[in-house]
């Protein structure tokens, strides 16, 4: 199973400016509005999801996050600190 993460702008580079400042180099195409990582271990994505909420008031971008096949979560302030909880109790290795 892989899960996915998906980030959205309506502003060019701005994803490329979150990736650059989270993962220290640039993994994106300068005024791609879109970007996908897919991921093996559900663990990882927890990282990007709590550098995304951190900053997110300084970047123009949102976040879905995909747990199973076909279903996407939208990551929000509200729900990000639920969410994570829930990937740590459903993946507790």
């Amino acid at each position: 199973m892989e899960y996915i993460v998906k980030l959205y702008s309506n502003k060019e580079n701005e994803i490329n400016r979150f990736l650059s400042s989270f993962l220290g180099k640039n993994e994106n195409e300068s005024n791609a509005l879109e970007w996908q990582k897919k991921y093996q271990n559900p663990l990882e994505i927890v990282d990007i999801i709590g550098t995304f909420i951190e900053n997110n008031d300084k970047f123009k971008i949102n976040m879905w996050v995909s747990l199973d096949k076909d279903v996407f979560i939208n990551v929000t302030d509200e729900i990000a600190d639920t969410l994570i909880r829930y990937i740590y109790e459903r993946y507790p290795w």
